[in-house]
């Protein structure tokens, strides 16, 4: 069992969970996720890890309440214990080496780009951080990643922050200005990730993207995480789930994340029957 030390509401619809898992906070880096379930007869489900403390033996994890499962786990507080939570998993962020880089976070996507803006910022590297949402009750992690980025900029598709526009805009603004980056990181909705990296590629400019297909056992067995990558077929579990943004073929990944949609809306859907059926016995 994973106790809960900390649960932090960062928006209507995201949580933020520290969760004590002293094993998997010794060797996890940027990039990285865990698989978790919540109890015994739960569903096994990825999420990256937005952060951690090697001292205090926690990792952070960050997650938008979109099913079932997030649901479940959103209703834990400080002290409620995860049954299982395994990692670290997946291919850690190579990051050694570059001197500038452009961070960009899309919505939930922010909290994964944060762990990259972190390490680079501690290995020397000038950040960058871009971050859209829709509007400007969704904004999370504005304060964390002014501390670690040397500029930051947010903005909303409906301007109701000031700065109104999408982060490609921003990207697109600021390589017009003459800034020179070694890597751009883009993590987000996966529509997002496919304009920057559209955009850097007129640019030449490396793009990194991390993908988050559908996952079952994490470890390259079940082939349900698949993705195409220059032509090949990569698993987001074990090659990934960084990939180069420029050969991924994001409309292939949009059309299979849609796959199981009308199945997961089903299952939210009795989960809270359910509840109501108890609220009312």
């Amino acid at each position: 069992m994973f106790r809960i030390v900390r649960k932090q509401i960062l928006n209507p619809s995201v949580t933020l969970m520290e969760v004590e898992a002293p094993l998997i906070a010794r060797k996890a880096e940027p990039g990285q996720f865990i698989i978790l379930r919540v109890n015994d007869e739960g569903e096994r489900i990825p999420l990256t890890i937005a952060d951690y403390d090697r001292e205090k033996g926690t990792v952070t994890i960050i997650f938008q309440i979109v099913g079932k499962t997030t649901e479940i786990l959103g209703n834990l507080e400080e002290g409620d214990a995860i049954l299982d939570f395994v990692g670290p998993l997946g291919v850690p962020s190579h990051l050694e080496g570059v001197k500038k880089a452009a961070v960009i976070g899309g919505g939930l996507g922010t909290a994964i780009a944060f762990p990259q803006a972190k390490k680079l910022h501690s290995l020397g590297a000038e950040v960058d951080a871009i971050a859209g949402f829709r509007n400007k009750e969704l904004i999370i992690l504005e304060e964390e990643l002014k501390s670690v980025s040397n500029r930051v900029f947010i903005t909303t598709d409906d301007g109701s922050n000031g700065n109104k526009g999408f982060v490609t805009d921003v990207l697109k603004k600021l390589l017009e200005e003459g800034n020179k980056y070694d890597l751009v990181i883009a993590i987000g909705p996966l529509v997002m990730m496919k304009a920057v990296s559209n955009l850097t590629k007129q640019y030449n400019i490396k793009t990194i993207v991390s993908m988050n297909p559908i996952m079952i056992d994490g470890t390259g067995m079940c082939g349900g995480c698949r993705v195409t990558v220059g032509g090949k077929i990569k698993f987001a579990c074990v090659d990934g789930p960084d990939f180069d943004g420029h050969e991924v073929d994001f409309d292939e990944a949009m059309r299979r994340q849609l796959m199981y949609k009308k199945e997961e809306q089903v299952s939210l859907d009795a989960h809270k029957c359910r509840l109501r059926g108890v609220d009312n016995a």
